[in-house]
Protein backbone atom coordinates (compact mmCIF):
# COMPACT_ATOMS: atom_id res chain seq x y z
CA UNK A 1 0.00 0.00 0.00
CA UNK A 2 1.77 3.31 -1.14
CA UNK A 3 2.03 5.66 2.31
CA UNK A 4 0.86 9.33 2.48
CA UNK A 5 2.57 11.91 1.92
CA UNK A 6 3.09 13.60 5.87
CA UNK A 7 3.98 17.72 6.02
CA UNK A 8 4.84 19.83 8.55
CA UNK A 9 2.01 22.64 8.69
CA UNK A 10 3.03 24.61 12.18
CA UNK A 11 5.50 24.88 14.36
CA UNK A 12 6.04 26.42 18.19
CA UNK A 13 8.57 26.35 20.54
CA UNK A 14 9.51 27.93 24.06
CA UNK A 15 13.71 27.49 24.92
CA UNK A 16 16.06 28.82 26.36
CA UNK A 17 16.90 30.81 23.34
CA UNK A 18 13.59 32.21 22.68
CA UNK A 19 9.94 32.17 23.39
CA UNK A 20 9.00 31.12 20.13
CA UNK A 21 10.15 30.01 17.01
CA UNK A 22 11.49 32.49 15.24
CA UNK A 23 13.62 34.43 17.86
CA UNK A 24 14.78 31.10 18.70
CA UNK A 25 15.67 30.49 15.29
CA UNK A 26 16.94 33.91 15.41
CA UNK A 27 19.32 32.88 18.34
CA UNK A 28 20.83 30.27 16.67
CA UNK A 29 21.48 31.72 13.20
CA UNK A 30 23.73 34.93 15.33
CA UNK A 31 25.34 31.50 17.45
CA UNK A 32 24.34 33.12 20.49
CA UNK A 33 24.01 31.09 23.81
CA UNK A 34 21.18 30.38 26.15
CA UNK A 35 23.30 28.96 29.05
CA UNK A 36 23.51 31.14 32.13
CA UNK A 37 24.49 30.72 35.73
CA UNK A 38 21.72 30.02 38.30
CA UNK A 39 20.87 32.55 40.43
CA UNK A 40 18.62 30.58 42.65
CA UNK A 41 20.02 29.63 45.96
CA UNK A 42 19.62 25.90 46.14
CA UNK A 43 21.89 25.91 43.74
CA UNK A 44 24.75 27.39 45.94
CA UNK A 45 25.81 23.85 47.17
CA UNK A 46 25.79 22.33 43.50
CA UNK A 47 28.81 20.24 42.12
CA UNK A 48 27.12 22.31 38.56
CA UNK A 49 25.13 25.91 38.16
CA UNK A 50 24.52 26.47 35.58
CA UNK A 51 21.57 25.34 33.30
CA UNK A 52 19.98 26.62 29.53
CA UNK A 53 16.74 28.21 31.41
CA UNK A 54 13.63 29.69 29.85
CA UNK A 55 13.91 32.91 27.93
CA UNK A 56 10.43 33.44 28.50
CA UNK A 57 8.21 32.28 31.44
CA UNK A 58 5.29 30.90 30.73
CA UNK A 59 3.33 33.75 33.42
CA UNK A 60 4.18 36.42 30.54
CA UNK A 61 2.17 33.94 27.94
CA UNK A 62 -0.49 32.17 30.62
CA UNK A 63 -2.44 33.34 33.57
CA UNK A 64 -2.09 32.72 36.92
CA UNK A 65 -4.79 30.65 37.82
CA UNK A 66 -4.36 28.52 35.24
CA UNK A 67 -0.98 28.25 35.79
CA UNK A 68 -1.55 27.36 39.65
CA UNK A 69 -3.24 23.79 37.89
CA UNK A 70 -0.38 22.60 35.30
CA UNK A 71 3.14 21.94 36.35
CA UNK A 72 5.70 23.70 34.01
CA UNK A 73 5.68 21.01 31.26
CA UNK A 74 2.40 21.28 30.90
CA UNK A 75 2.39 24.91 31.03
CA UNK A 76 5.33 25.05 28.36
CA UNK A 77 3.90 22.12 26.06
CA UNK A 78 0.09 24.13 25.68
CA UNK A 79 2.88 27.58 24.54
CA UNK A 80 4.15 25.89 21.95
CA UNK A 81 1.03 24.01 20.63
CA UNK A 82 -0.69 27.16 21.02
CA UNK A 83 2.20 28.95 18.87
CA UNK A 84 2.04 25.98 16.55
CA UNK A 85 -1.81 25.53 16.16
CA UNK A 86 -2.17 28.90 15.08
CA UNK A 87 0.86 29.12 12.35
CA UNK A 88 -0.78 26.15 10.93
CA UNK A 89 -4.04 28.18 10.54
CA UNK A 90 -5.75 25.12 11.36
CA UNK A 91 -8.62 27.13 13.70
CA UNK A 92 -11.58 27.30 11.89
CA UNK A 93 -11.18 24.60 9.38
CA UNK A 94 -13.52 22.60 9.87
CA UNK A 95 -11.28 19.78 11.01
CA UNK A 96 -13.31 16.64 13.18
CA UNK A 97 -12.06 15.99 16.31
CA UNK A 98 -12.43 12.39 15.22
CA UNK A 99 -9.09 13.28 13.09
CA UNK A 100 -6.96 15.08 15.24
CA UNK A 101 -4.24 13.18 17.34
CA UNK A 102 -1.68 14.70 19.70
CA UNK A 103 1.32 12.75 20.67
CA UNK A 104 3.87 14.76 23.01
CA UNK A 105 6.29 13.05 25.42
CA UNK A 106 8.29 14.22 28.46
CA UNK A 107 11.47 12.06 29.34
CA UNK A 108 11.09 12.88 32.95
CA UNK A 109 7.34 14.46 33.75
CA UNK A 110 6.31 16.42 36.34
CA UNK A 111 9.32 16.13 38.61
CA UNK A 112 9.05 19.66 40.15
CA UNK A 113 5.96 19.34 41.10
CA UNK A 114 6.12 15.76 42.82
CA UNK A 115 9.06 17.12 44.51
CA UNK A 116 7.71 20.33 45.43
CA UNK A 117 4.74 18.48 46.74
CA UNK A 118 6.83 15.90 48.73
CA UNK A 119 8.39 19.08 50.03
CA UNK A 120 5.22 20.62 51.36
CA UNK A 121 3.65 17.10 52.58
CA UNK A 122 7.23 16.60 54.82
CA UNK A 123 6.48 20.22 56.53
CA UNK A 124 3.08 20.90 56.91
CA UNK A 125 1.57 17.27 56.16
CA UNK A 126 -1.18 15.82 53.82
CA UNK A 127 -3.81 18.62 53.79
CA UNK A 128 -1.75 20.72 52.44
CA UNK A 129 -0.87 18.79 49.06
CA UNK A 130 -2.28 20.54 46.34
CA UNK A 131 -5.72 18.04 44.44
CA UNK A 132 -4.10 18.75 41.39
CA UNK A 133 -0.64 16.85 42.10
CA UNK A 134 -1.66 14.21 40.37
CA UNK A 135 -2.72 15.59 36.95
CA UNK A 136 0.52 17.69 37.33
CA UNK A 137 2.93 15.26 37.71
CA UNK A 138 1.74 12.29 35.24
CA UNK A 139 4.07 12.25 32.64
CA UNK A 140 1.35 11.98 30.19
CA UNK A 141 0.23 15.33 31.59
CA UNK A 142 1.49 17.76 28.92
CA UNK A 143 -0.46 15.47 26.06
CA UNK A 144 -3.53 14.93 27.80
CA UNK A 145 -3.39 18.90 28.45
CA UNK A 146 -2.63 19.62 24.64
CA UNK A 147 -5.32 17.06 23.93
CA UNK A 148 -8.16 18.80 25.58
CA UNK A 149 -7.31 22.04 24.26
CA UNK A 150 -7.90 21.22 21.05
CA UNK A 151 -10.84 18.55 21.45
CA UNK A 152 -8.23 15.52 19.97
CA UNK A 153 -9.72 12.45 19.77
CA UNK A 154 -7.87 10.41 17.17
CA UNK A 155 -5.39 9.37 20.14
CA UNK A 156 -3.62 10.82 22.49
CA UNK A 157 -0.32 9.20 23.51
CA UNK A 158 2.96 10.40 25.50
CA UNK A 159 5.85 8.53 24.75
CA UNK A 160 9.00 8.54 27.20
CA UNK A 161 12.13 7.38 25.73
CA UNK A 162 14.21 9.82 27.88
CA UNK A 163 16.58 12.28 25.30
CA UNK A 164 14.70 10.54 21.83
CA UNK A 165 11.54 11.41 23.23
CA UNK A 166 10.81 14.49 21.35
CA UNK A 167 11.74 12.94 18.14
CA UNK A 168 9.80 9.27 19.14
CA UNK A 169 6.80 11.37 19.52
CA UNK A 170 7.05 12.70 16.13
CA UNK A 171 7.72 9.52 14.61
CA UNK A 172 4.16 8.20 16.03
CA UNK A 173 2.54 11.09 15.20
CA UNK A 174 4.03 10.10 11.13
CA UNK A 175 2.52 6.66 12.26
CA UNK A 176 -0.50 7.89 12.98
CA UNK A 177 -1.53 9.36 9.58
CA UNK A 178 -0.34 6.68 7.75
CA UNK A 179 -2.33 3.96 9.13
CA UNK A 180 -5.62 6.45 8.94
CA UNK A 181 -5.90 6.93 12.58
CA UNK A 182 -5.79 11.06 11.53
CA UNK A 183 -5.50 13.47 8.99
CA UNK A 184 -3.51 16.09 11.12
CA UNK A 185 -0.92 15.21 14.73
CA UNK A 186 0.45 17.71 17.41
CA UNK A 187 3.59 16.18 17.96
CA UNK A 188 6.36 17.10 19.82
CA UNK A 189 7.95 17.38 23.51
CA UNK A 190 8.29 18.97 26.82
CA UNK A 191 10.91 18.82 29.55
CA UNK A 192 11.24 21.14 32.81
CA UNK A 193 13.70 19.57 35.56
CA UNK A 194 16.10 22.62 36.11
CA UNK A 195 15.46 21.33 40.03
CA UNK A 196 18.62 20.42 42.28
CA UNK A 197 17.39 16.78 42.34
CA UNK A 198 18.52 15.96 38.85
CA UNK A 199 20.79 18.50 38.66
CA UNK A 200 22.87 16.94 41.26
CA UNK A 201 21.75 13.49 40.03
CA UNK A 202 23.43 13.61 36.48
CA UNK A 203 26.45 15.31 38.40
CA UNK A 204 27.12 12.30 40.33
CA UNK A 205 27.52 10.48 36.99
CA UNK A 206 29.84 12.88 36.19
CA UNK A 207 27.44 13.67 32.82
CA UNK A 208 27.48 17.46 32.62
CA UNK A 209 30.09 20.03 32.60
CA UNK A 210 31.08 21.73 35.54
CA UNK A 211 32.26 24.97 33.72
CA UNK A 212 30.55 27.12 36.43
CA UNK A 213 32.52 30.20 35.77
CA UNK A 214 31.87 30.01 31.94
CA UNK A 215 28.68 29.16 31.19
CA UNK A 216 28.44 30.21 27.73
CA UNK A 217 31.62 28.50 26.75
CA UNK A 218 29.95 25.31 28.27
CA UNK A 219 28.43 23.25 26.03
CA UNK A 220 30.91 22.16 23.18
CA UNK A 221 30.37 19.67 20.86
CA UNK A 222 33.19 17.92 19.40
CA UNK A 223 35.71 20.14 21.16
CA UNK A 224 38.55 18.51 22.87
CA UNK A 225 37.78 20.43 26.15
CA UNK A 226 34.07 19.17 26.23
CA UNK A 227 33.48 18.16 29.70
CA UNK A 228 29.44 17.21 29.70
CA UNK A 229 26.36 18.31 28.45
CA UNK A 230 24.57 21.22 30.17
CA UNK A 231 20.89 20.80 31.29
CA UNK A 232 18.49 22.72 29.76
CA UNK A 233 14.45 22.89 29.25
CA UNK A 234 12.10 23.57 26.63
CA UNK A 235 9.08 22.94 24.38
CA UNK A 236 9.02 22.10 20.76
CA UNK A 237 5.92 21.29 18.66
CA UNK A 238 5.08 20.12 15.12
CA UNK A 239 2.06 20.16 13.70
CA UNK A 240 2.19 17.51 11.38
CA UNK A 241 -0.61 16.85 8.27
CA UNK A 242 -1.67 14.58 5.52
CA UNK A 243 -0.39 16.12 2.35
CA UNK A 244 -3.24 16.32 0.36
CA UNK A 245 -5.35 17.95 3.24
CA UNK A 246 -2.93 20.42 3.61
CA UNK A 247 -2.90 20.97 0.08
CA UNK A 248 -7.10 21.18 -0.18
CA UNK A 249 -6.77 23.56 3.09
CA UNK A 250 -4.31 25.60 1.27
CA UNK A 251 -1.56 25.35 3.79
CA UNK A 252 1.99 26.74 3.88
CA UNK A 253 3.87 23.71 4.11
CA UNK A 254 7.54 23.93 5.75
CA UNK A 255 8.88 20.54 4.91
CA UNK A 256 8.04 17.26 4.08
CA UNK A 257 8.42 14.50 6.58
CA UNK A 258 9.80 11.77 4.89
CA UNK A 259 10.94 9.27 7.25
CA UNK A 260 11.68 7.72 10.02
CA UNK A 261 13.96 5.40 12.47
CA UNK A 262 13.59 3.88 15.37
CA UNK A 263 16.25 1.10 17.06
CA UNK A 264 17.36 0.89 20.62
CA UNK A 265 21.47 -0.36 21.43
CA UNK A 266 20.58 -3.68 23.51
CA UNK A 267 24.11 -2.34 24.96
CA UNK A 268 23.97 -0.06 28.17
CA UNK A 269 21.61 1.88 30.33
CA UNK A 270 23.80 5.34 29.89
CA UNK A 271 26.37 4.78 27.19
CA UNK A 272 25.83 4.67 23.59
CA UNK A 273 27.18 1.54 21.63
CA UNK A 274 30.70 2.98 20.75
CA UNK A 275 30.47 2.72 17.12
CA UNK A 276 26.81 3.92 17.12
CA UNK A 277 25.87 0.32 15.81
CA UNK A 278 21.78 1.09 16.92
CA UNK A 279 22.27 4.54 15.83
CA UNK A 280 23.21 3.78 12.71
CA UNK A 281 20.64 1.33 12.01
CA UNK A 282 18.16 3.99 13.10
CA UNK A 283 19.77 6.37 10.32
CA UNK A 284 19.90 3.94 7.84
CA UNK A 285 15.77 3.00 8.39
CA UNK A 286 15.21 6.55 8.86
CA UNK A 287 16.46 6.86 4.78
CA UNK A 288 14.93 3.33 4.04
CA UNK A 289 11.08 4.52 4.96
CA UNK A 290 11.73 8.09 3.19
CA UNK A 291 13.39 6.28 0.48
CA UNK A 292 16.15 8.40 -0.18
CA UNK A 293 19.71 7.22 -0.64
CA UNK A 294 22.22 8.28 2.16
CA UNK A 295 24.11 10.38 -0.87
CA UNK A 296 21.42 12.68 -1.24
CA UNK A 297 21.68 13.86 2.46
CA UNK A 298 23.25 17.27 2.52
CA UNK A 299 22.84 18.12 6.51
CA UNK A 300 22.69 16.14 10.08
CA UNK A 301 21.27 18.05 12.70
CA UNK A 302 23.02 15.75 15.29
CA UNK A 303 22.32 14.79 18.54
CA UNK A 304 26.03 15.70 19.97
CA UNK A 305 25.60 16.86 23.81
CA UNK A 306 28.97 18.04 24.66
CA UNK A 307 29.75 14.79 26.45
CA UNK A 308 33.39 12.53 25.73
CA UNK A 309 31.82 9.36 24.16
CA UNK A 310 28.71 10.23 22.83
CA UNK A 311 29.40 12.72 20.39
CA UNK A 312 32.35 10.70 18.80
CA UNK A 313 30.17 7.43 18.98
CA UNK A 314 27.63 9.48 16.62
CA UNK A 315 30.50 11.06 14.05
CA UNK A 316 30.88 7.05 13.56
CA UNK A 317 27.77 6.25 12.62
CA UNK A 318 27.37 8.89 10.45
CA UNK A 319 30.50 8.05 8.40
CA UNK A 320 29.25 4.48 7.57
CA UNK A 321 25.94 4.79 7.19
CA UNK A 322 25.57 8.56 5.26
CA UNK A 323 29.16 9.49 4.04
CA UNK A 324 31.47 11.62 4.75
CA UNK A 325 29.95 14.64 2.72
CA UNK A 326 27.01 16.03 4.87
CA UNK A 327 27.13 19.55 7.17
CA UNK A 328 26.73 18.64 10.45
CA UNK A 329 26.11 20.68 13.42
CA UNK A 330 24.93 20.74 16.77
CA UNK A 331 22.38 23.14 18.41
CA UNK A 332 22.82 22.12 21.69
CA UNK A 333 25.96 24.14 21.85
CA UNK A 334 23.71 26.97 22.08
CA UNK A 335 19.73 25.66 23.69
CA UNK A 336 22.01 23.30 25.91
CA UNK A 337 20.27 19.75 26.47
CA UNK A 338 16.81 19.79 26.69
CA UNK A 339 16.10 16.25 27.02
CA UNK A 340 13.15 14.83 26.16
CA UNK A 341 12.22 18.18 24.14
CA UNK A 342 15.21 17.86 22.46
CA UNK A 343 14.50 16.31 19.14
CA UNK A 344 11.02 18.10 18.69
CA UNK A 345 13.15 21.81 18.72
CA UNK A 346 15.74 20.70 16.59
CA UNK A 347 13.61 18.97 14.52
CA UNK A 348 12.18 22.92 14.08
CA UNK A 349 15.77 23.93 13.78
CA UNK A 350 16.65 21.04 10.87
CA UNK A 351 12.58 22.06 8.89
CA UNK A 352 13.72 25.70 8.84
CA UNK A 353 17.38 24.69 7.95
CA UNK A 354 15.94 23.11 4.53
CA UNK A 355 13.19 25.83 4.30
CA UNK A 356 15.67 29.06 4.87
CA UNK A 357 19.21 27.45 3.12
CA UNK A 358 21.04 27.93 6.06
CA UNK A 359 22.65 26.01 8.60
CA UNK A 360 22.84 27.31 12.02
CA UNK A 361 26.46 27.19 13.76
CA UNK A 362 27.91 24.31 16.65
CA UNK A 363 29.60 27.23 18.64
CA UNK A 364 32.76 26.62 21.51
CA UNK A 365 33.56 24.58 18.61
CA UNK A 366 37.48 26.11 19.14
CA UNK A 367 39.61 22.98 19.30
CA UNK A 368 37.53 20.24 17.09
CA UNK A 369 38.26 16.35 18.33
CA UNK A 370 40.76 14.37 15.71
CA UNK A 371 38.51 12.06 15.21
CA UNK A 372 35.61 14.22 13.47
CA UNK A 373 37.06 14.76 10.32
CA UNK A 374 33.76 16.05 9.03
CA UNK A 375 32.78 19.22 7.56
CA UNK A 376 30.97 21.30 10.69
CA UNK A 377 29.07 24.33 10.69
CA UNK A 378 31.64 26.07 13.07
CA UNK A 379 30.72 29.04 15.08
CA UNK A 380 28.81 30.73 12.14
CA UNK A 381 26.55 29.71 10.50
CA UNK A 382 26.55 28.15 6.91
CA UNK A 383 24.25 29.27 3.30
CA UNK A 384 23.55 25.72 1.88
CA UNK A 385 20.70 24.87 -0.57
CA UNK A 386 19.42 21.28 1.19
CA UNK A 387 16.83 18.69 -0.19
CA UNK A 388 17.26 16.50 2.40
CA UNK A 389 18.39 16.12 6.21
CA UNK A 390 18.19 14.42 9.28
CA UNK A 391 17.33 15.33 12.86
CA UNK A 392 19.45 12.11 14.86
CA UNK A 393 18.03 11.91 18.65
CA UNK A 394 19.43 9.00 21.29
CA UNK A 395 18.56 8.43 24.69
CA UNK A 396 19.42 6.63 27.84
CA UNK A 397 18.01 3.30 27.78
CA UNK A 398 20.01 2.77 23.84
CA UNK A 399 16.61 4.64 22.56
CA UNK A 400 17.86 5.63 19.05
CA UNK A 401 15.05 8.05 17.08
CA UNK A 402 16.21 9.77 13.22
CA UNK A 403 14.07 12.07 11.62
CA UNK A 404 14.18 12.47 7.64
CA UNK A 405 12.84 15.79 6.26
CA UNK A 406 12.33 17.02 2.52
CA UNK A 407 12.02 20.07 0.73
CA UNK A 408 8.41 19.63 -0.75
Amino acid sequence: MTKPDVVVTGMGATTPLGGDVASTWDAMLAGRSGVSKLTQGWAEQLPVRIAAQLAVEPSEKLDRIRLRRLDRTEAMALIAAAEAWADAGLAGTGLGPERLGVVVGSGIGGAITMLDQDDILERYGPRKVSPHTVPMLMPNGPAAFVGLEYGARAGVHAPTSACATGNEAIAWGLDMIRAGRADVVIAGGVEAVVHPLPIAGFASMRAMSTRNDDPEKASRPWDKGRDGFVMGEGSGILILERADHAAARGARVYARLAGAGMTSDGFDIVQPHPEAEGGGRAMLAALRDGDIAGADIMHVNCHATSTPVGDMAEVAGIKRIIGDHPVLTATKSMTGHLLGAAGAVESIATILAIRESVIPPTINLDDPDDALNLDVAANKARQLDISAALNNSFGFGGHNVVLLFTKT
